[in-house]
């Protein structure tokens, strides 16, 4: 029973390490907008979104650090497979055991948001066991869209009143994400160019070149402005929320190393936040455009 419970921390660590660089990108980004958009019913019901969320990240996580061992041993190598914390076949079973985990998890919200789990788990399947990460760009960015909204799908579920219906303002910022991530996901590519050249993959950065850089600022600006209209954001709100795409924009264009990509990965990840929350603005200060229209 005493090693038991010793090797708890150990297994938590484990699990932690799986989802680590996910944090940033998935759970605090998918977590804001769930929140701002359901509206969140109470500050006891985040822990349950943010759980949730992390939940299925895990499952993800799991499921896409078992696909190429050898290329993370080489690039990232903390990560609890080449650490040797767990080995390939054990992180194989957890991986599917994790499965009807999700589910579970999901039904003691909704039957709608079991339909959201079961998508994000399909959307796995397809992207990493199926390899749409490998395929060519425009698949990889699609799948991972629809992924993204699959998270924000079940996450405002749970944060609102009502686990069983989106309102006209979470829906429409849940497709505001899915188009965002469709038409600017390919920012974590830039970091990763030379790992995802080796196993072949035919990202947005290897394929364009340096021509790729103007794909990052150019629908950045496009979003800021577009939702900043959509959501009603006053002139400075909208204005610094536009600047900072700009600046994301700029790094990316002047970015020459890895460091300075994850630096710029940093700030898109802090940009693409301020848009997840902008519907949380419009609930309290404005009318989104189709109700103005």
């Amino acid at each position: 029973m005493a090693r038991t419970l010793r090797q708890v921390p150990y297994f938590m660590k484990t699990l932690f390490l799986f989802t680590k660089s996910d944090i940033k990108t998935t759970v605090i980004p998918v977590s804001s907008l769930a929140a701002a958009s359901a509206p969140l019913v109470g500050l006891l019901r985040l822990p349950h979104v943010v759980f949730w969320v992390w939940f299925h990240v895990l499952q993800f996580d799991i499921s896409n650090q078992c696909m190429d061992p050898d290329e993370d041993a080489k690039n990232k190598s903390d990560r609890p497979i080449p650490a040797r914390r767990i080995s390939l076949s054990q992180a194989r079973l957890l991986r599917w055991l994790s499965v009807p985990l999700c589910w579970r998890l999901s039904a003691f919200y909704s039957v709608e948001t079991v339909w959201a789990s079961v998508a994000l788990v399909a959307l796995t399947l397809i992207y990493n066991e199926l390899t749409a990460h490998r395929r060519h760009w425009i698949i990889r960015n699609v799948v991972n869209a629809l992924g993204f909204g699959s998270f924000e799908v079940g996450a405002t579920l749970i944060a609102g009143a009502d686990p069983t219906r989106l309102d006209g303002i979470a829906l429409c910022s849940v497709l505001a994400s899915i188009g965002i991530f469709a038409t600017t996901i390919h920012t974590q590519d830039f970091k990763d160019v030379d790992g995802d050249r080796s196993i072949g993959r035919r990202t947005i950065p290897i394929v364009f070149g340096e021509a790729a850089r103007w794909t990052v600022i150019v629908p950045l600006c496009l979003w800021s402005l577009g939702l900043s209209v959509f959501w009603g954001l006053d002139a400075i709100t909208g204005t610094v929320f536009t600047a900072l795409a700009v600046f994301v924009g700029m790094l990316y264009l002047r970015a020459q190393s890895v460091h300075e990509y994850q630096v710029a990965f940093y700030w898109y990840n802090l940009w693409l936040s301020c848009a997840h929350v902008l519907p949380g603005f419009c609930r309290l200060y404005s009318t989104p455009y189709y109700q103005r229209a």
